[in-house]
């Protein structure tokens, strides 16, 4: 297996036309806006991508746009996550012949398999590429089906390519625990921190992260997280509570508010797909006084 570094990840939203098309044209510029604002990686379709509302031929069409947008600037990590153990190694089998650079997958929605089905179904997908695989543990946005630390061990002797974990559920304890013996079973074990709270997964080990709030502050974001690879938690803070404040903006309104405030941003990338819908009116509003008042964000860039 190469040796990956997913840096800073942004996870890109997926724009959709008014007839409820993806919007190829918008796909394009919002690729281009991520790398030249502080992506390291991009990581397509995730759950900000409204990847559930894609069926696998439009999964596999994102994924082979994104990495003939990026045109090799940076690497692509394709999310390849179904409630079908062979369509989502399928899917992800299609991203490395398509040129992706990694693949993460999340426990399989809807079914609620026992613990050792889950390291079946994570070996088996990890065992249809020779590219580095994450696990995404998000246990808030997959009905409460989450992983162990003795999970993760298990599957570290079942897939030689099973780089680390993306975690989502901000759980200490499990982060600390799987730093604490995953590297004994393989050295270069990588904890990527899910969400935009790097402070303190950094403090843990985390060296990488997937930002879904890069699509409204990559700025912020890139600063917070440059302080804390570089050990420099205590000065992180302060970005670290605006990135803070700006996730409890849009706290519970999940797609439809970070596509409300990143048209407030000047970058439409039109309405979620049913049955999600849009922000009601008041509810954007509200929304755009929120992150307005967040000062630092005067300084993100507007439009395209």
């Amino acid at each position: 297996m190469t040796k990956f570094n997913p840096g800073l990840v942004h996870t890109p939203l997926t724009p959709f036309t008014h007839d409820q098309q993806i919007d190829f044209d918008t796909y394009a510029k919002l690729i281009d806006f991520h790398i030249a604002n502080g992506a390291d990686s991009i990581a397509v379709p995730m759950q900000a991508g409204e990847s559930v509302s894609l069926t696998d031929v439009q999964k596999r069409e994102v994924i082979t746009f994104a990495v003939k947008q990026a045109k090799g600037r940076v690497p692509v990590i394709a999310h390849a996550t179904d409630s079908g153990t062979a369509i989502a190694a399928s899917l992800a089998a299609f991203a490395e012949k398509t040129g992706a650079s990694a693949i993460v997958s999340s426990t399989p929605y809807y079914w609620t398999p026992p613990p050792a089905m889950i390291v079946e179904h994570f070996a088996a997908i990890a065992g249809a590429v020779s590219i580095p695989f994450y696990v995404h543990n998000a246990p808030e946005e997959m009905a409460g089906v989450k992983v162990s630390s003795a999970l993760m061990l298990k599957l570290i002797d079942k897939a030689k390519n099973f780089a680390g974990v993306v975690d989502s559920g901000l759980d200490w304890q499990f982060m600390i625990e799987l730093l604490t013996d995953a590297p004994k079973k393989r050295a270069d074990f990588q904890l990527v921190s899910g969400v935009d709270y790097m402070v303190s997964a950094a403090a843990i080990g985390a060296r990488a992260m997937f930002s879904p709030l890069a699509a409204i502050a990559p700025r912020l974001v890139r600063a917070m997280y440059d302080d804390c690879v570089a050990d420099r938690l205590f000065e992180a803070r302060a970005a670290q509570e605006d990135v803070a404040a700006l996730r409890k903006a849009l706290s519970g309104l999940g797609v439809a508010g970070l596509k409300a405030a990143a048209k407030d941003m000047g970058r439409d990338c039109g309405d979620p797909r049913p049955p999600l819908g849009a922000l009601p009116k008041a509810a954007a509003d509200q929304l755009a006084k929120a992150v307005a008042a967040i000062k630092p964000l005067a300084a993100e860039p507007r439009g395209w």
